[in-house]
């Protein structure tokens, strides 16, 4: 049997037994007498059992009634509970949220931007995953990221992509370097004699240099997979790196140089990925919207 017990039903019958009374119960529920007695009696038929005794004097509970008057409260404990959540929800006050970024943006541009987002919604969990471009589509695709900012455009139906910046490209090298002496612009062809530390092949960066200069290759002496790793291994002279803008800050060294390459195909374009069958929730929508609002713009550096 199918019973729809509602709310109001239950919070008039705990009024009732902790009242014993129907002129006071009616009046704390803003009812008049006549439709909260009635609002008893269905609640009754619903639930096919007498509730309370009622006498001219007074209203007693029932032994039913005094079973069902503990769970009664439990449920509208709940209610409260599960409504006061979905409101702090809404107001953005709790919540989760979780992101994919790619290393070069998760090190460099998102911590200040993630610190102020704490700071002003400190109830709000954080799941960052700092992964490659691949990587990022996939988290978002399996639901394990609310979105992603990704080097790669996806056409998948179910997927929503939309540009979010442009990234130029740098070269990094020694002060020392024979290309610290040379004037004029900076071509990938002009770099083709010198030994060059890049990242890995599986890295979006590699893939946008080496399309680039297809079919000609460059001098590659190393392979490596951390940015970090790369600044060491120029700055002990084995070779120069190409990089994007965005990732200038991990070359902050005294001993380093940097110079924009210029090459009008090779440029990185970040999307923000998203699914397009699920709407954000509060929480994702808010950071959403912040990092919409302060996305980076990579200005040419010469030092």
């Amino acid at each position: 049997m199918q019973m729809n017990v509602s709310t109001r039903a239950l919070h008039a019958f705990v009024t009732l037994a902790e009242q014993r009374s129907f002129t006071r119960a009616a009046a704390l529920c803003h009812l008049s007498q006549p439709a909260f007695s009635a609002l008893i009696r269905t609640l009754e038929d619903d639930l096919g059992a007498r509730l309370f005794d009622r006498t001219t004097r007074s209203v007693e509970l029932t032994a039913e009634g005094r079973v069902f008057v503990e769970s009664a409260r439990r449920l509208l404990r709940d209610v409260d509970d599960a409504l006061a959540d979905l409101r702090d929800h809404a107001a953005r006050r709790r919540g989760r949220v979780a992101i994919a970024v790619l290393p070069s943006l998760a090190a460099g541009w998102l911590p200040p931007l993630l610190a102020d987002f704490h700071a002003r919604y400190p109830g709000i969990e954080l799941d960052v995953a700092d992964v490659l471009s691949d990587d990022c589509i996939a988290r978002v695709r399996s639901g394990r990221a609310d979105f992603a900012l990704a080097s790669t455009r996806t056409e998948a139906p179910e997927l929503r992509t939309e540009s979010f910046c442009s990234d130029g490209f740098h070269v990094v090298f020694r002060r020392d370097h024979p290309l610290a002496r040379q004037r004029g612009a900076l071509t990938l062809a002009r770099l083709a004699p010198h030994p060059i530390v890049q990242l890995a092949r599986s890295s979006s960066v590699r893939q946008y240099v080496e399309a680039a200069i297809y079919p000609s290759q460059l001098h590659t002496v190393l392979e490596l997979e951390q940015l970090s790793t790369v600044a060491g291994m120029v700055r002990a002279g084995l070779g120069l790196t190409v990089v994007p803008s965005l990732t200038l800050f991990h070359f902050d060294h005294p001993d380093l140089a940097t110079r924009a390459l210029h090459v009008p195909e090779l440029k990185r374009q970040v999307f923000l990925v998203r699914r397009n069958d699920r709407a954000l929730s509060s929480a994702a929508q808010a950071l959403y919207e912040v990092v919409m609002a302060h996305r980076p713009h990579p200005t040419a550096r010469k030092r």
